[in-house]
């Protein structure tokens, strides 16, 4: 993204000052005194905008390889932790006792062992990065609590939904988050969007659901329950509040001053208290260590996922971070056409030219925001570059009084 220019008065190298005893005043560096007219021509004016352009073309590419590793990452990460989680709430294993009808007992369990896993290797992290797990943290670990509880609530709803909500209905509670996480975001921390962003919202929501619905159709048995729409509209709430509170602490306590690791370290800390707290309340713990007993191949179904959730955590921390929690949530909604994409290869299943039509209308508005923003920092290294002649009588640059509306903004 674009940083904020920021001039400092009188660093030019054309600013100049005054010497009392000749009234001469010092000339810029690299003038042609012999220019026609006598006017002083600063040199090099034309090979400054050509590195400042240079520069910016630099910085926006390198974000691109950045956002590109981030993409990658998540959808590596969570196309198997989708693919295994729906493989252990949907699977029928041998029933047991408590679980009479063969489907996992608690939901509530695997979020804990994704939490678990998560914190070891935050603890891991942290200790290796910064010589101590919670002595250098300059935000404290209450500030994660509120993403933190969040986050089990958007994760537990998630996997409870699975047996409730059709396909046609998951999809368009998931391909809607992007335009309530900028809601969110106004709510949580004043922030404003400009009109053009949620139209583009809306197109990219607009092309993800037609693309899922027009590869894949439900199943003839399944159906939506009231319950299942619950459960998709806590998941939405505490998802969209989820990435915006943990932008909300980077920017209160510094992006500088907390990374990645602190934050995963912060929101699993509060996590495993709170998942374990409800095992314990719900008797779960019994349920699920029989099950396992009956069914031992769900443990490694856990372990697997638990795995591809610590690692997207790492990510998603990074890109928040990074680019932000809009961008964030694109890539996450993105995600169910790279998913659909995956199965129609490796199963042959064909899609269809409606489908295509969604395609075309989100990568059309992402290549649109990736175009817009490299302009933007091609007209910005334009802007800063310096006059290239100096009309002759006119005060020497950098000089005279300067009026309010003249001096370099610092927001």
């Amino acid at each position: 993204m674009p940083a904020k220019d920021v001039q400092n008065v009188g660093d030019s190298p054309g600013s100049m000052t005054k010497d009392d005893d000749s009234g001469d005043q010092m000339q810029p560096l690299m003038v042609d005194g012999k220019a026609s007219g006598g006017s002083e021509i600063p040199m090099g004016n034309e090979d400054k905008a050509k590195a400042e352009e240079a520069k910016n073309t630099a910085e926006f590419w390198a974000q691109a390889i950045k956002f590109a590793f981030c993409f990658c990452g998540l959808q590596a990460s969570y196309l198997t932790w989708g693919y295994m989680q729906e493989l252990i709430m949907t699977t029928v294993f041998n029933p047991t006792d408590s679980a009479p009808d063969g489907k996992f007992p608690s939901a509530a369990f695997c979020v804990f062992s994704n939490r678990f896993l998560a914190i070891i290797v935050a603890i891991i992290a942290v200790k290796l990065k910064h010589g101590a797990v919670l002595a250098n943290n300059t935000a404290p670990l209450i500030a994660f609590t509120p993403c933190a509880l969040s986050n089990t609530g958007s994760s537990w709803s998630q996997y409870a939904s699975l047996r409730y909500v059709s396909f046609p209905v998951q999809t368009v509670f998931k391909s809607s988050k992007i335009i309530p996480v900028m809601i969110m975001g106004k709510i949580l921390k004043g922030a404003s969007y400009p009109l053009t962003q949620y139209i583009e919202a809306f197109l990219i929501t607009l092309g993800v659901a037609i693309f899922s619905l027009m590869s894949k159709s439900s199943d003839s048995d399944a159906s939506t329950e009231l319950l299942g729409l619950l459960y998709m509209l806590a998941y939405i709430t505490c998802d969209c509040f989820t990435s915006q509170w943990q932008d909300k602490v980077y920017t209160k306590y510094g992006r500088a001053n907390v990374d990645p690791y602190q934050m995963m370290l912060g929101v699993n800390a509060s996590a495993i208290c709170i998942t374990t707290f409800g095992l314990l309340i719900t008797g779960d713990f019994p349920k699920v260590f029989e099950f396992m007993g009956a069914n031992p191949g769900v443990l490694w179904y856990n372990v697997v996922t638990a795995i591809t959730s610590a690692s997207g955590q790492l990510f998603i921390y990074y890109t928040i971070k990074e680019f932000g929690p809009i961008a964030f949530t694109i890539i996450m909604t993105t995600r169910q056409m790279i998913s659909i994409c995956i199965s129609s290869f490796v199963f042959s299943h064909p899609i269809g030219g409606k489908a295509m039509v969604g395609a075309v209308i989100v990568f059309g508005v992402l290549f649109y925001q990736i175009r817009r923003k490299y302009l933007a920092r091609k007209q910005m290294s334009g802007g800063n570059a310096a006059p290239v002649a100096a009309p002759k009588g006119s005060p020497p640059p950098g000089m005279g009084k300067k009026k309010n509306s003249d001096l370099p903004r610092l927001s």
